[in-house]
């Protein structure tokens, strides 16, 4: 492999002028981004296949900035909108799952990048991040409030479904305010017939902050929790974290599951290979949300790394399979699209 050329340029998917040119939109032409979203092509199924990979572009509402040694990373607007762009020339990507300020940068760069009936979001799923307001190594932060979109702002920009983070400390009252606006949003969601993407997770309290309990039992009585919140579960998808016991977290629900991807991981092969095996401890398992782990791959180009992913969950790809395509696409350009 040729280490030079996996590296990731990011002028490549984003010219920094068409970036830079964000600000005058907002400024004088806001109104595209909701045209845009009202001319986007969706379709007809949320997952046509029964499975969904998306890329979550949410940390920095919740003030999650750092990637490894680099505590600013995800906080530099431009790497994040670039690095998302990349993987978004990946055809078996399905969408995003971004915050309003994000999800808005989007639409305006696909009115910038139109080419008449063409935008690289169409036929996406695009899922609002709905609940940001557990800042991050705050006293507060267990109080994970709605503070970004709301369900009558989805359905407005056709938006496929919201997500909500559902985190809960048994010994923290502020969980039991989340768990209640939770429900209400996933009733709000299902009234418009919207799929509402809910992260249930059991965490205690640390040294080091909020760590999330990762055994067999904890995760299976989160999941019953989580699959009777709000008026209707029809629409309801869960995102998870990988474990040991995924086989018996299954078993408690007939709801499907995506994957989460963690805290960021410096190895993507490792990442990959957690995944291969997640994929097929359960038949509830569906697909991934994942983030850091594909966005920022170090300094290398994401999109290999999103290539493999999709091919394990959209092509039934084996692991060996998956990481020679990851090889494969490293060694070719850099960096493409729009």
């Amino acid at each position: 492999m040729n280490p030079a050329a996996s590296a990731f340029v990011p002028e490549a998917s984003l010219p920094r002028a068409r970036f830079e040119l964000l600000t005058e939109l907002r400024i004088h032409h806001p109104e595209y981004a909701l045209r845009e979203a009202r001319r986007r092509r969706k379709r007809s199924q949320l997952a046509p296949s029964g499975k969904l990979v998306l890329a979550a572009l949410d940390h920095p509402a919740r003030g999650v900035t750092a990637i490894g040694g680099d505590a600013l990373a995800m906080g530099d607007r431009y790497a994040l909108l670039a690095r998302a762009r990349r993987v978004l020339d990946d055809p078996l990507l399905d969408g995003v799952v971004a915050t309003s300020d994000v999800l808005e940068e989007l639409l305006l760069l696909a009115a910038l990048e139109r080419s008449g009936a063409r935008s690289f979001l169409d036929d996406r799923v695009l899922v609002g991040s709905m609940n940001r307001g557990g800042l991050d190594g705050s006293a507060f932060e267990m109080e994970d409030a709605f503070t970004s979109l709301s369900a009558n702002r989805l359905a407005e920009l056709r938006c496929e479904g919201g997500k909500m983070l559902c985190r809960i400390d048994p010994g923290d009252p502020a969980s039991g305010r989340t768990v209640a606006w939770c429900a209400d949003a996933i009733s709000a969601l299902a009234r418009r017939k919207l799929a509402a993407f809910v992260e249930p997770l059991p965490v205690k309290r640390s040294a080091h902050g909020y760590e999330v309990q990762k055994d067999t039992e904890s995760l299976v009585r989160l999941c019953g929790v989580a699959s009777a919140l709000g008026e209707s579960s029809l629409h309801i998808w869960l995102k998870l974290p990988l474990a040991d016991g995924l086989a018996h977290v299954g078993n408690a629900t007939t709801l499907p599951i995506l994957l989460l991807g963690g805290p960021a991981r410096e190895n993507p092969v490792e990442m990959l290979r957690d995944f291969a095996r997640g994929l097929h401890a359960s038949p509830r398992v569906r697909g991934a949300i994942i983030g850091r782990n594909v966005l920022f791959p170090g300094k290398a180009d994401p999109l290999p790394v999103c290539r493999a992913l999709t091919a394990l969950v959209h092509t039934g790809a084996e692991l060996e399979q998956a990481l020679r395509l990851l090889d494969e696409t490293r060694s070719g350009p850099s960096a493409g699209g729009g």
